[in-house]
């Protein structure tokens, strides 16, 4: 079994309150595994741990056999979504994924145009982001979390002001990722987004983690 992540005894306290509480958690590579929980119950928190952007108070995360924060910083092969998408909205969403890619210079122009037509967007839409919608700002989202072909990839409430339609076009987008070897994490309030996509289904509680269904 190749693990993907290992959290050992990870827990995170902000101002004395505790948002993750002893979290151990195994998850194999190649899994869709779903987080549920209400809202401040840690799911976010989890993330943005797993992803390195928030260094836990005590505990270790492992990713694909490397330790955050000792032998790596970030996760080398890895996207995220975490709440209100975040773009430069003077720019087009062409541009917006253009800038992101640059950073890492993994893939060029075409591909960023693909990963936009994938979510049903046009990549020729000239429009500065700040005129789009909530809907449309999340399937960009969805398309930079994509682009890359990432070994990792973690989806905050990734249906979040998508229509029918673009939700069916999200779940087979998962799956395909998921299908070319991505190890994918989501979180949803919608329990047919984790009944349709998940492998396994885990419930966070007052910062604690426990196995509900796989």
């Amino acid at each position: 079994m190749a693990i993907a992540i290992q959290m050992n005894n990870v827990s995170k306290s902000i101002k004395g309150r505790e948002v993750l509480s002893e979290v151990t958690l195994t998850i194999e590579k190649g899994k869709i595994v779903g987080f549920v929980g209400h809202n401040g119950s840690g799911k976010s928190m989890l993330f943005r741990i797993i992803t390195g952007l928030v260094i836990p108070t005590s505990g270790e995360v492992s990713l694909f056999g490397e330790t955050l924060h000792r032998t790596i910083s970030f996760p080398r092969s890895a996207s995220v979504i975490l709440e209100k998408p975040g773009f430069l909205e003077q720019y087009s969403g062409y541009d917006n994924l253009k800038f992101l890619a640059d950073i890492r210079g993994k893939i060029g122009p075409e591909r960023i145009k693909t990963a936009i037509r994938q979510v049903g967007l046009d990549p020729e839409d000239k429009r500065k982001v700040k005129a789009y919608s909530l809907g449309m700002k999340q399937k960009l989202a969805i398309a930079q979390a994509i682009m890359e072909e990432p070994e990792l990839i973690l989806l905050d409430e990734p249906m979040n002001g998508l229509d029918e339609d673009s939700v069916s076009n999200v779940y087979e987008l998962i799956k395909k990722e998921n299908a070319r070897g991505a190890t994918v994490l989501l979180t949803s309030h919608h329990k047919a987004d984790i009944e349709t996509l998940c492998h396994e289904v885990y419930k966070l509680n007052a910062g604690k983690v426990s196995e509900v269904g796989g």
